[in-house]
């Protein structure tokens, strides 16, 4: 419009000649362009979504659209150009909607905010139904541009965002007192269960002692029997109880192991060792059983060393080759062994009914074994479970490799060790065979039964027994007899003290460290390092008569080389 009038006014310069009337047609048609011009913009201003008005530097309303009345809700009179800033905002706190408060004090602050501070704020007006932030600028020539926006949507959204989310901070801090109400709970049931696994633990230990013990003495003396009782049908009786009294002691054992693996109390005691000792042993050991099933018992030949507990170990290989030769009916039982990046794996294959996979963790769970395999077979499933349990405890991967009616493949890794320095000249210095008569062995406990049993025993084997129910006894004996005791068999747990003292204070009596030897029924490691301590051999109850005579012949042979 500016430009349009300008443009008229200097061409009614420039033409000194031009008629009036030729000069109103152009003022004419200047003031129309003008005013197209004006409708124009204020019909762009109207269809703008925001609230839109100009003030001039005295704060004087001069342009202003549609939704600048619609959201402020102004009258028409206040809808007219020159109407003062301070009248509206006058009028909009009046009606109730920037707030509580003295009407001039409002007006103040909006007119600071606005004119002065030309701040961005929100404001709720239509009894607060409705959201409006206002932003003002400020014009080079004077004066304020107001834009009025409905953000009350964004607003709601916003409130019900933060509903939301104290909400879920209110259902997290439910959930977390929930939380730590149920971890209170588990810790206290933990607890309650490790006192459990304690009482179990300990009652396990008291009550071993307490079966172990005559069930020792029955084992002495049914050994005792076998070997006396004639060739007839009472020989065979008595060999049926040994069978059976064996079979006690292999699930007692074996609940025994197992409760001891799962609380921990079993160390091990690792040591570097041969293979080749552990496979030669085994294959003595299980060369007649697989004979008597008519299969063929492979034992490859090893040079490598390991570092491994050999108790644990030699548990392990026992009971996998056991199991490989109980559920092969025909066939072969190889055990072998591969080396692998500073590793050996010692396996075990045999060619019986296999496995399928879907029952390969089945078969390490105690007291499961698979019906179809199974038939016929003595145990009660808890070998290869001791076996899973001792891997974890040596760190020694156990692994298992089957194809159903092909056969089965267990193996246990183990870390490979330097080998050590061997005296061979030694070893055969030292006197062979297991030749036990003629030792004088002292046997003390304070079971009856078991002094009882072991006199029997050793009596059969040609020794000549010393027994004794106490310290005080033991060394009455030593006195009365002509010379000092060839071996001293302690029980561990004595009602004077333990087995360790007493064969200390033997040793004081006769003036030499005799060899001694620990039977006990106490599984407990500490007992296990105690005796290792001092140098002394330990043996379990319920004592086996083989162990007992090589550990017997062992001593002579020692003796006999050091003389």
């Amino acid at each position: 419009g500016a430009a349009s009038s300008r443009l008229v006014l200097s061409l009614l310069l420039r033409r000194q000649n031009v008629g009036h009337r030729s000069a109103l047609k152009l003022l004419d048609d200047a003031s129309e362009a003008l005013q197209y011009n004006r409708d124009l913009l204020q019909s762009a201003l109207d269809q703008v979504g925001q609230g839109i008005s100009v003030f001039d530097k005295e704060m004087r309303l001069i342009c202003w659209n549609r939704q600048f009345r619609i959201l402020l809700g102004l009258p028409p009179d206040l809808g007219r150009v020159g109407i003062p800033l301070d009248q509206i905002l006058r009028h909009v706190a009046g009606e109730g909607d920037f707030g509580q408060g003295p009407i001039e004090r409002i007006v103040d602050d909006r007119m600071n905010r606005m004119v002065i501070k030309h701040e961005t704020f929100q404001e709720r007006v239509a009894d607060g139904k409705r959201v409006l932030e206002i932003r003002t600028s400020a014009m080079p020539q004077g004066g304020i541009v107001t834009t009025y926006t409905d953000i009350t949507q964004r607003v709601e959204s916003a409130d019900a965002l933060t509903r939301i989310n104290e909400t879920l901070e209110r259902r997290v801090r439910e959930r977390t007192a929930e939380l730590t109400q149920v971890n209170l709970a588990l810790t206290d049931a933990k607890a309650k269960a490790d006192e459990a696994s304690l009482d179990k633990t300990r009652f396990l230990a008291a009550a071993s002692h307490d079966i172990l013990q005559p069930l020792n003495a029955a084992r002495l003396y049914t050994t005792s029997l076998v070997e006396r009782a004639p060739e007839d049908e009472n020989k065979s009786l008595v060999h049926s109880i040994d069978v059976s009294l064996e079979v006690v002691e292999e699930i007692l054992g074996a609940l025994l192991d197992i409760s001891r693996l799962d609380t921990g109390s079993m160390e091990p005691e690792l040591s570097i060792f041969p293979l080749s000792e552990f496979f030669d042993r085994l294959a003595l050991e299980f060369e007649p059983v697989a004979r008597d099933k008519k299969l063929e018992l492979h034992v490859v030949p090893t040079t490598v060393w390991v570092r491994s507990d050999r108790r644990m170990l030699r548990r392990v290989l026992q009971n996998l080759l056991s199991n490989a030769i109980k559920y092969t009916t025909d066939g072969t039982v190889l055990l072998g062994c591969r080396r692998r990046k500073g590793r050996v794996i010692v396996q075990v294959w045999d060619t019986g009914p296999g496995i399928p996979r879907s029952s390969h963790a089945l078969v390490f769970k105690e007291f499961q074994r698979l019906d179809d395999s199974s038939r016929g077979v003595r145990g009660l499933g808890l070998g290869l479970s001791i076996v899973q349990r001792i891997g974890r405890v040596l760190d020694h991967p156990i692994a298992l490799t089957s194809l159903p009616g092909r056969g089965s493949m267990f193996s246990v890794t183990i870390p490979i060790a330097e080998p050590k320095y061997v005296d061979h000249q030694a070893i055969r210095r030292v006197v062979p065979g297991h030749q036990v008569a003629g030792c004088v062995a002292l046997c003390l406990d304070n079971e009856p039964q078991i002094v009882e049993s072991m006199t029997v025993l050793l009596t059969s084997w040609g020794c000549e027994v010393l027994p004794a129910l106490s310290v005080e006894e033991a060394c009455k004996q030593i006195a009365e007899s002509d010379g000092r005791p060839d071996i001293v068999l302690a029980d561990y747990h004595l009602d004077d003290g333990t087995g360790i003292e007493a064969i200390e204070t033997i040793r004081k009596l006769v003036g030499n460290d005799v060899p001694g030897v620990i039977i006990t029924a106490d599984h407990s490691p500490e007992v296990q390092r105690d005796v290792r301590r001092r140098g002394l051999t330990l043996l379990r109850k319920p004592l086996k008569p083989a162990a007992l005579r090589a550990v017997i012949a062992q001593s002579r042979r020692a003796r006999a080389a050091a003389e």
